[in-house]
């Protein structure tokens, strides 16, 4: 899930006159002096073949297009209020595939006709869950007091999917001192959210029906086959059961200090206390046994193929889904430092550690060099490297045992280096010459990142946006 909050605090001086010999009266500078309204859009894909819905192989082609709307907006001298709406498209093979059983096909006469079931973990499936949006809400409201030294915030968020809702709330404090040299946050959020559950379709199958389930429901009258391709009712999922619990809780407290050292540097750390308690396992997600029979739905020809992408008509079908442990104890630390090398040229490095009770440790490193142009024109080259070793939770396709009490093949979870590369071009007018409807440009920002894994998978992201200001 993706969660943003926007944080807009400009920080100014005070400014004063003698308005007679006994009377002082103090003007402040507005927070902000004018509404401000950024446009965000930006267009991510990816690929590989350890998708997650297929037990650890398969298809991860996905795209995603999202737009973001911000409002930032004074209230008066001290406060603002920022409203961010966004709204996200996506189509994803690995998702389409919690059904795979596509049953009809189109003849040369362009008529449709019926056909046995049959799919495959490496294409995308005409299933419903092929894609989706995601629509989300955060409103913040901050104060900062008269010698602006002092910010608190408080915030709202909703976000809304085909199988997952998500309400939080948090808000934090700041403190600024040290003639505002040094600065220290805290902040503290709370997210409520709740599963409507979506299994694999052979797994709902035998979820209502029982051991019935290859008599009633979608599989009545579908062959079920064994490794040898033959026709069996032997396939009995016992391990599966629903979930009864679809809640998952968040909370999270985050505290960073950052401090100007000299005119030209500047260094802050961080770190974050994360907790998570529910149902941490995403619930259409398969998982297939070491120690279990394999059976499939499809054509028996493809069976010794499976494991490859000529595989492209039969399924696989589950013995279980993920199962973790319904708690998640989450610890990063970091830490950013930035050097003014000229007036062209800035260094702005990051570097994060990460680890949590899964058994997952992380490490995070980026650096990027804005370069400026001209008075308006800034591009800056960025690279990121990160590295992980896996949960103690994760093993690939056909690894786990049906005796083990939690499981998942989720490659987000396994042992993996990635490397991140990118560039961007900022355009800036700070007096927003140029109007559009009534608002004046202030700002555009462009930047395009590619992504690679060394399990296979890769992926682009763009990104532009706007930034206006209420003329």
């Amino acid at each position: 899930m993706k969660k943003y909050i926007v944080y807009y605090t400009l920080l100014a001086g005070l400014f004063s006159f003698a308005q007679e010999k006994d009377t002082t009266i103090v003007f402040k500078k507005r927070v902000l002096e004018s509404t401000e309204v950024d446009f965000l859009n930006s267009y991510y894909n990816q690929k590989g073949n350890h998708s997650a819905v297929g037990g650890g192989i398969g298809s991860e082609k996905l795209s995603d297009f999202a737009s973001n709307i911000t409002v930032a907006m004074p209230l008066n001298d001290d406060d603002v209020l920022t409203v961010d709406i966004g709204i996200s498209a996506y189509s994803s093979a690995s998702s389409s595939n919690i059904n795979p059983f596509n049953s009809s096909t189109t003849g040369a006469s362009g008529n449709t006709t019926t056909s046995p079931p049959k799919g495959t973990p490496w294409q995308a499936s005409s299933g419903a869950s092929k894609s989706d949006q995601l629509i989300g809400l955060t409103a913040n409201y901050s104060h900062s007091s008269d010698d602006r030294n002092f910010i608190w915030n408080a915030d709202v968020a909703f976000s809304n999917e085909f199988d997952y809702t998500s309400i939080g709330f948090g808000g934090g404090v700041t403190k600024l001192f040290n003639e505002k040299n040094s600065e220290i946050s805290l902040k503290l959020n709370a997210y409520l959210d709740q599963w409507r559950p979506i299994y694999p379709t052979e797994l709902h199958e035998y979820g209502t029906y029982g051991s019935n389930f290859q008599y009633t429901g979608f599989l009545r009258g579908v062959t079920i086959l064994n490794q040898n391709g033959n026709a069996t009712t032997a396939y009995l999922p016992n391990k599966f059961k629903n979930w009864t619990s679809t809640s998952r809780n968040s909370y999270s407290a985050s505290v960073s200090f950052s401090q100007v050292l000299t005119k030209k540097t500047q260094f802050s750390l961080f770190f974050d206390i994360l907790k998570q308690e529910g149902m941490l396992s995403t619930p259409y997600q398969r998982i297939y046994f070491a120690d279990k029979a394999n059976y499939y739905i499809g054509i028996a020809s493809y069976i010794p193929i499976y494991e490859t992408s000529n595989n492209i008509g039969v399924y696989q079908l589950a013995d279980d889904v993920e199962r973790l442990p319904n708690s998640r104890f989450k610890l990063p630390v970091g830490f950013r430092w930035n050097y003014y090398i000229n007036e062209k040229l800035t260094l702005r490095t990051y570097y994060r550690y990460y680890w949590d009770d899964w058994g997952i440790n992380s490490q995070t490193a980026s650096i990027e060099i804005p370069y400026k142009i001209s008075d308006k024109f800034t591009i800056y080259p960025t690279y990121r490297y990160y590295i992980q070793n896996a949960s103690k939770y994760f093993a690939p396709f056909e690894k786990h045992l049906s005796t083990e009490e939690y499981y998942t093949s989720d490659y987000d979870l396994s042992t993996f280096k990635a490397n991140q590369y990118g560039f961007g071009v900022n355009y800036t007018d700070i007096f927003a010459t140029t109007e559009f409807f009534g608002l004046g440009l202030k700002n555009i920002d462009f930047r395009f990142n590619h992504y690679t894994r060394n399990e296979g998978l890769n992926a682009n992201i763009g990104t532009i946006g706007f930034k206006f200001i209420m003329q």
